[in-house]
């Protein structure tokens, strides 16, 4: 790979198919991006055209780009330079493996963006909470005193941004701060490349519908660590802390864990839940191996607000809590968000989508220990959740409805949460989608 001096060079003329355009906005700006700095490509989608429009109408005018919609092609993966992979494309297509039958290199965005900047990179993964790890640190950095000249940009997982595309912002020496699932990482091990400073918050139950077991789904997560340089840092969350210590022998930079009760508890803070605990104690480690002060620590935690769809406080209407925990994808980050939310009044759970492949009984038992009732939007692992779960529940056709419904059965005092344990597909386009439409149904209420 070259240098970050030449970046430019390496793209230009380069033809470069483009595997995943989707609707998150991270793919219209690589598109973009490369296509202005002279690359030839082809975007192509199993998605169709109707699908795609609101990309697509952000991309319309660029001459040297030509999209293949609704299929792949073979030919557009063995006649290319390089094949840009989409996160959550398996590595087992069929598309990918002709590509490497002929010696075309596979790549990702946030891969090659951490290969050429030259920043100090900050990785952050996890089952459950790298979000919130994620945009702690960015702020906490954000307000803190850093060396002379050093910026601060954050990129990977985030929605809208592209993080090829901050390659011009970004110096040697900058901080980057990149949210990493286990589809991104997949770009990282195939550069042998890991972040400088990573961070492993959680590891749980999650994406067995993508992946054949436990074992194989954390493999591509200690990619976070597995390149790491003897000077470079480690943490890791208690939930992973073990696992990590099994696997020493890709262990090469400093370990440190965590643990909730390593942040003070005289510090304010703004998030709730033994879950965020450890977010935060994360965070900080991070946060002081980037040589933080403790006075700039204390008082980033404390301005900190919840991430957007992160166990969220959206409003309090005629008396009712209303949270947004919309990222609460699996049982495990559901069982955290009930488990953290006020215990004053009745608990009103909005919850239901696409099947994971997870067993829903801890959420069920926590369900039940909270006495909660249950809103159900429909979807694969709704009616896995229906075998698992005795009790009563109300089933609804729509997020709107979902809401409405919350509302009857809610009383002043009481608390209703969005807090999916499934997966947005089927019923919404993606997870920002169902994100929106909650949000948009609840700022509609009148005041």
């Amino acid at each position: 790979m070259e240098s970050k001096r030449s970046w430019g060079e390496f793209f230009k003329d380069k033809h470069i198919t483009v595997m995943g355009l989707g609707l998150l906005g991270r793919g219209v700006g690589d598109i973009a991006f490369l296509a202005k700095l002279g690359a030839i490509l082809t975007v192509t989608d199993l998605k169709s055209e109707e699908s795609l429009a609101p990309s697509l109408k952000k991309l319309a005018g660029l001459k040297n780009v030509h999209f293949v919609l609704g299929r792949h092609r073979k030919e557009d993966f063995k006649n290319a330079d390089l094949i840009l992979k989409a996160a959550g494309v398996p590595l087992e297509s069929e598309y990918l493996k002709e590509a490497l039958k002929h010696k075309v290199p596979v790549m990702m965005s946030s891969a090659l963006f951490a290969e050429f900047s030259g920043a100090t990179i900050v990785g952050i993964t996890g089952t459950r909470g790298k979000s919130t790890v994620t945009h702690l640190i960015h702020h906490v950095l954000l307000q803190s005193k850093l060396p002379s000249g050093v910026s601060v940009h954050i990129g990977g997982n985030v929605r809208g941004i592209s993080t090829l595309a901050l390659l011009p912002k970004v110096r040697t020496g900058d901080i980057v701060v990149l949210e990493l699932d286990s589809w991104q990482l997949q770009g990282f091990d195939s550069i042998k490349k890991s972040p400088h400073i990573a961070v492993f918050t959680s590891f749980s139950q999650d994406h067995l519908n993508y992946y054949p077991n436990m074992q194989r789904y954390f493999e591509d997560k200690a990619a976070i660590y597995r390149h790491q340089k003897k000077e470079d840092t480690l943490i890791a969350g208690p939930t992973v802390a073990s696992l990590i210590k099994k696997d020493k022998k890709n262990v090469h930079g400093s370990l440190i864990e965590v643990s909730a009760e390593d942040i003070p508890k005289s510090w304010k803070r703004n998030l709730i839940g033994t879950h965020n605990e450890e977010n935060i104690a994360c965070a900080a480690a991070a946060l002081r191996a980037l040589n933080i002060s403790p006075q700039d620590l204390k008082s980033g935690i404390a301005s900190f607000k919840p991430v957007a769809g992160r166990l969220e406080h959206l409003r309090t209407y005629k008396g009712i809590a209303i949270y947004n925990d919309n990222n609460g994808t699996t049982p495990d980050a559901t069982v955290a968000a009930l488990r953290a939310l006020p215990r004053t009044g009745d608990l009103i759970l909005i919850m239901g989508g696409s099947d994971k492949g997870i067993s829903f009984k801890p959420v069920v038992d926590t369900i039940n220990a909270r006495k909660a009732r249950v809103v159900l939007l429909p979807g694969t692992g709704t009616e896995r959740f229906k075998k698992e779960f005795i009790g009563k529940y109300i089933e609804v056709p729509n997020m709107d409805i979902a809401v409405v419904q919350s509302l009857k059965m809610a009383s002043k005092g009481d608390t209703i949460v969005l807090s999916p344990a499934c997966a947005s597909f089927g019923l919404f386009k993606n997870e920002y989608d169902r994100n929106d439409q909650f949000v948009e149904a609840i700022e509609k209420l009148p005041t």
